[in-house]
């Protein structure tokens, strides 16, 4: 059997290897935020940044466990590529989201606008959802039965103001036929919705209890005489006061805000799927300022000394 590598070294080599080995050690191996705070090559968890070409930021998430739990409930990000909004009525595709404003476009497939009308189904907002629709919002109902409630003499249903024009407008395009209905069509069959309580929370547009083909909203005309150049779309409005200091800390750390799924506490997502009640700072994807410096010298020193020791006794 051959003698241990140290047996045969000068006691001066000795004394100055075994100090030098340990201190290696220690450099490498005992500080634990080192351990914690080791770049590990970031990966896709459950929670997103963007989703498409749509920056996803608090209150909204991609997915559940992401964002608020109050935005959670409707909002999804589908296959990483379009953030999608449920209600009971159905599922629409997130346009836009303007966080100054506190304002997101929604667009229903089924939705009819000016270059092609069909058969929709109805929309509604959920009276617990954190949604509210939009002042701006116009709500026209195309095809419309002249047996339909909306017509009654005795109520205030549809603005035959301006709506007028609103209606004529749309049955001048060349998509009114998708509906069975020729061209520039007596607007008798259109009623532009006057919702006197649609402001508010649990707004719903029943198609089929109003005894209508179809529907169109109008979140902006641009050049009013020109319906190819008005902006399909509901603008609903959100709630943003739910953003708060730790939310802010999470995202200057590289996370993401999100929450618990058991109690609904809030939590930190970072992006190697390390979840915390603080930050991503030494959760093994982020450094911060002076202490990763700390850190990184002390790695680079205790690996300089443990290289010079097995060099040293290689050449014993």
């Amino acid at each position: 059997m051959s003698p241990p590598p140290f047996k045969n070294l000068p006691p001066m080599s000795l004394s100055l290897t075994a100090p030098l080995f340990t201190t290696a050690l220690l450099l490498l191996l005992s500080p634990q935020e080192a351990s914690s705070a080791l770049p590990i090559i970031p990966v896709n968890g459950t929670c997103r940044s963007t989703c498409g070409t749509i920056p996803v930021r608090y209150p909204f998430g991609t997915g559940f466990g992401c964002g608020h739990p109050a935005f959670s409930r409707y909002i999804k990000c589908n296959f990483g590529t379009t953030l999608q909004y449920t209600t009971r009525t159905g599922t629409y595709t997130i346009a836009s989201i303007d966080y100054p404003s506190s304002t997101v476009i929604v667009t229903d497939p089924f939705m009819s606008n000016c270059s092609e009308m069909q058969n929709s189904g109805s929309f509604s907002l959920d009276e617990t959802g954190p949604f509210t629709l939009a002042k701006e919002n116009i709500f026209v109902l195309l095809g419309c039965s002249t047996t339909s409630p909306l017509f009654d003499s005795t109520q205030d249903f549809c603005d035959t103001g301006s709506g007028s024009r609103v209606c004529r407008g749309l049955y001048s395009c060349k998509g009114v036929t998708g509906i069975g209905l020729p061209r520039n069509a007596p607007i008798s069959t259109c009623c532009v919705y006057d919702y006197p309580t649609g402001l508010g929370l649990g707004y719903s547009l029943d198609l089929p209890k109003l005894q209508c083909s179809s529907y169109a909203s109008v979140y902006e005309f641009g050049d009013e005489g020109d319906p190819m150049k008005w902006k399909f779309g509901v603008s609903l409005l959100y709630n943003d006061s739910y953003y708060s200091g730790s939310c802010k800390d999470c995202e200057g750390s590289g996370g993401v805000c999100g929450f618990d799924s058991l109690d609904e506490s809030f939590a930190c997502v970072c992006r190697n799927g390390v979840n915390t009640t603080t930050s991503c700072f030494g959760q093994g994807y982020a450094w911060s300022g002076t202490q990763g410096v700390k850190i990184q010298t002390m790695l680079t020193i205790g690996g300089l000394l443990l290289s010079w020791m097995l060099l040293l006794v290689q050449c014993r």
